[in-house]
């Protein structure tokens, strides 16, 4: 498909999309949504590491099942809200995947030349713009990199996107080489052995949310195998009752502010009944814009900046102290960012999981709350005791700023059995509790 045609397509999709967004739906139905299964995907783990630095990484990723190109190809992506670029491992990628997309085999593909719109002015909400390919190829490059020091480099190109009944035009990145600083290529962002890519689903200009004229899309986690589901579009009718946060917007640029990630404003953490004594200014975005709080899809567990982390920690502690016991070695992280860690029996931390406080991170105008088993992680491969009967398990808050990171994030783990929606049109965020595998079959998703 040449470039132009390509760009038509796409400007009569969009009209057609907000045309949709109008209608209107009854009892508690996907209306005008497109429905597709989500899942949680287990990350092979890395090779073995030192046992107190066992490094930043996801072992659990958001994945859903789309089908690209013509004919129609198969692929499974990581749902990434806070990325902006989608991207597919393609045929000729230096890493190896389960079925890498194609393009040579697909009739609508084409690749984006460095001096088209799409090349110079779409990709300008990008960490790294879009870039020519050097001389005397045409191509216009894109080269991604992730919090976990991981990178993606290949080609913009354009092919077609098969949602429910339509075949939708967009934009994404043919990645053709992928590079980990980790000693496998299992980390937060790495294409896993199910995977082959990424759709990036942020406010940003080559999101495929913003390609595809999404004004609003919602999802429902189901914890463990069970499938969740994802709504693109449609009118909100299916969702439960809703508390609704507004996203958080700024006026100019700021150095560590993520602009287009859906950022919300955090106003308090509490565990149990105890509203922790954090001062608002350490909540709120400082004037470089470090200290945003963000609604992400793609990171699993959830992070706080240094001194909020501090208090949560010390609090859980006094709190949990005849539940838990904790690990006992100042010198164990946890993917270099947890250092809240117990030990024990399987049977005997589950059943004190049951007793253990909420904690609540308290938004404006909402609250999403975690409590159980999503308070604990058990650490894969670590075992205490003398016969390795127990277990460790670190507590699912993460210190960013151990993590290198500048903002507070809302991973997918505490996200569980939590209906999450995105209003694009009216600016805000929606989050209630909810059984998302009953949903799921209640909506009839094709899963």
């Amino acid at each position: 498909m040449d470039m132009d045609s390509f760009i038509v397509l796409l400007f009569l999709f969009l009209a057609r999309a907000e045309a949709a967004s109008h209608g209107v739906g009854r009892g508690g139905r996907a209306e005008g949504a497109v429905l597709l299964a989500l899942r949680l995907q287990q990350v092979p783990p890395p090779p073995r590491a030192p046992a107190n630095r066992l490094r930043f990484r996801h072992n659990v990723s958001l994945t859903v099942s789309v089908a690209v190109g013509t004919p129609p190809q198969n692929v499974t992506m990581v749902l990434d809200t806070g990325s902006e670029l989608s991207w597919l491992l393609c045929n000729g990628s230096s890493v190896s995947a389960p079925a890498p997309f194609n393009a040579s085999a697909s009739s609508t593909y084409g690749a984006v030349d460095c001096s088209s719109p799409a090349c110079v002015w779409h990709g300008r909400d990008l960490p790294v713009r879009p870039f020519c390919d050097a001389p005397p190829s045409t191509a216009c490059r894109v080269s991604i990199s992730y919090a976990d020091a991981s990178s993606a480099d290949g080609l913009l190109v354009a092919d077609t996107f098969i949602l429910g009944a339509q075949a939708v035009p967009a934009l994404f990145g043919c990645i053709t080489s992928y590079s980990s600083s980790a000693a496998t290529n299992n980390n937060a962002t790495d294409p896993s052995e199910a995977t082959t890519g990424l759709l990036g689903m942020n406010r940003g200009s080559l999101s495929f949310v913003t390609q595809t004229g999404t004004l609003r899309f919602a999802y429902c986690i189901a914890p463990g195998q069970g499938p969740g589901i994802l709504l693109l579009g449609g009118d909100g009718g299916a969702a439960p009752p809703l508390n609704y946060t507004p996203l958080i917007e700024i006026s100019q640029p700021l150095p560590y502010f993520d602009r287009v990630a859906y950022s919300v404003q955090l106003e308090g953490i509490r565990v149990g009944g105890a509203l922790l004594a954090i001062p608002k200014s350490v909540l709120t975005p400082d004037h470089t814009g470090a200290g945003q709080t963000i609604v992400d899809s793609g990171t699993q567990f959830t992070f706080l900046l240094a001194d909020a982390y501090a208090a949560l920690k010390g609090e859980f502690l006094n709190q949990t102290r005849s539940l838990l016991a904790p690990l006992g070695e100042p010198g164990f992280v946890f993917q270099s960012a947890f250092d809240a860690c117990f030990r024990g029996p399987e049977e005997r931390v589950s059943a004190a999981s049951r007793l253990l406080p909420e904690v609540g991170l308290v938004l404006r105008g909402a609250e999403v709350a975690v409590a159980g088993e999503k308070l604990l992680y058990s650490v894969p491969g670590e075992r205490r005791g003398k016969e390795g009967e127990e277990a460790v398990w670190c507590l699912t808050f993460g210190n960013s700023d151990m993590a290198g990171m500048s903002a507070y994030v809302i991973g997918h783990h505490h996200q569980q059995d939590v209906w999450v929606e995105y209003d694009l049109q009216n600016g805000r965020v929606g989050f209630a509790p909810a059984r998302c595998e009953v949903a799921t079959k209640r909506l009839g998703a094709q899963v």
